[in-house]
């Protein structure tokens, strides 16, 4: 039986979890959740969207369609929507009216809400989205995903978690408190709002003006698990997301296209690749345990050593099937030649991509980002030691849906709006659809 790594506890008195700096330097490495809900199900209930073909048949054994015919109506069901993106059980016309009544009373296909949309510059588009309620204690979690258009892909950046279960110190989302994991069916989800939002259906077009693909293709080409949350503290819902994405006969995303990663939970690392079979990603993001515990605490549970270990042993692991290593640069942190050379030398024998972050700021953070001219050096190092090491070019800063930048409160707009501000950004540089409600 798969181990489950579920952190997840019932406390839903819990106070919000303001992770100090004392509380770091203390060992502070990953915050407990606020509730609990149980892995796979779907909150609220009542919506079909998101469910897998499992659920999707308890749920119309539960209206009395007959056993024989189960295999059938999932089937029709998938179609309709996760194919053709039905909103309304009418639309669905290879089923009798009789069953299309019995599932409008018992279900809808609900979306969860859009609170917000904001559109960088450069075409990224930020959702901040409200899932159901999971009960009386909870209004309804919130959370945010990220649409990255170029013009022969498209990106959606999906969180896993509520908040984040880890505390590292340059990133936004973790000094947000971990609420609760997200199921399977809200992972699911924000790929169903991403395609509704910029008319990636059969049949619908863009929204006037949008930065979308044009090399023919899906608007949404590729899945990055690179939002709020650590993936593999949600093992269970992030890979039963995933066979709902890549199924053949739905949404249709190759899984060498979904890219998971994690800052370095090392036991479940080979369930991911053994069950999921998608591309693997790795914060690094420091080549000496002293400055990794202190930048991704959970490296004080798996160290570089047992990281790297993880990885040489990760099922499917070929130079076809590269793991993609992620540095962010921070200035006079872990940007130096002696940094480079050493990342060289840790990663030898593991086929691999080595992505440099620019580090994207954030209102209260302690760090810069490396100089241009010092990145360029480090990736030259990286290089010519065989190594692909591109530069991620920076998209959404305005919006702060660049890497590293996302916390689902919506109170940081005030913040957001402080820091557009002194830097200059105008209202030519980002336009909110939303009342936050």
């Amino acid at each position: 039986m798969a181990t489950v790594l579920d952190i997840a506890k019932h406390n839903p008195n819990a106070a919000p979890v303001a992770v100090s700096e004392a509380a770091r330097a203390a060992g502070f490495i990953e915050k407990t959740a606020e509730l609990t809900v149980a892995a796979g199900a779907a909150p609220g209930g009542a919506s079909l969207i998101g469910l897998t073909r499992g659920q999707l048949k308890d749920s119309l054994s539960q209206i009395g369609v007959p056993e024989r015919e189960l295999k059938m109506r999932v089937a029709q069901l998938w179609h309709w929507i996760y194919f053709r993106g039905a909103r309304d059980f009418a639309e669905m016309t290879n089923m009798g009216k009789e069953l299309r009544a019995k599932l409008a009373a018992a279900y809808t296909l609900a979306r969860p809400k859009v609170v917000s949309e904001q559109v960088s510059k450069d075409g990224t588009r930020k959702w901040l989205i409200r899932m159901a309620s999971t009960g009386p204690l909870d209004k309804g979690a919130e959370i945010e995903c990220v649409y990255i258009p170029e013009v022969d892909r498209g990106t959606l950046c999906v969180s896993s978690q509520v908040g984040c279960t880890l505390t590292c110190s340059f990133c936004h989302t973790g000094t947000q408190r971990l609420v609760r994991n997200l199921t399977s069916a809200e992972i699911v989800a924000q790929l169903i709002v991403a395609r509704d939002c910029i008319g990636d259906w059969p049949g619908a077009t863009p929204p006037e003006g949008a930065f979308v693909p044009n090399d023919g293709g899906r608007f949404v080409s590729n899945i990055v698990f690179m939002g709020m949350g650590e993936p593999l503290y949600n093992t269970d819902n992030v890979i039963a997301a995933i066979d709902v994405m890549s199924d053949g006969e739905g949404l249709t995303l190759s899984r060498r296209r979904i890219t998971v990663s994690t800052s370095g939970v090392v036991p479940q690392m080979e369930r991911l690749g053994a069950e999921a079979n998608t591309m693997l990603a790795i914060s690094l993001h420091a080549v000496r345990d002293e400055l990794r515990d202190e930048l991704v605490p959970i490296n004080r549970k798996y160290d570089i050593r047992q990281l790297l270990d993880a990885c040489r042993a990760y099922p499917g692991l070929s130079n076809a099937r590269r793991i993609t290593f992620e540095y962010v640069m921070l200035k006079g942190v872990n940007d130096s030649d002696a940094d480079a050379r050493k990342l060289v030398q840790l990663l030898k024998g593991i086929p691999a991509k080595i992505n440099l972050i620019p580090f994207n700021p954030w209102p209260g953070s302690k760090y810069e980002c490396s100089d241009w001219e010092r990145i360029e050096r480090f990736s030259e190092i990286v290089y010519r030691a065989g190594y692909a090491s591109p530069v991620r070019t920076p998209r959404g800063r305005d919006i702060l849906a660049a890497c590293g930048q996302l916390k689902s409160e919506t109170e940081k707009l005030r913040a957001r709006a402080r820091m557009m501000a002194e830097q200059g950004i105008g209202a030519e540089g980002v336009y909110a659809v939303g009342n936050g409600e």
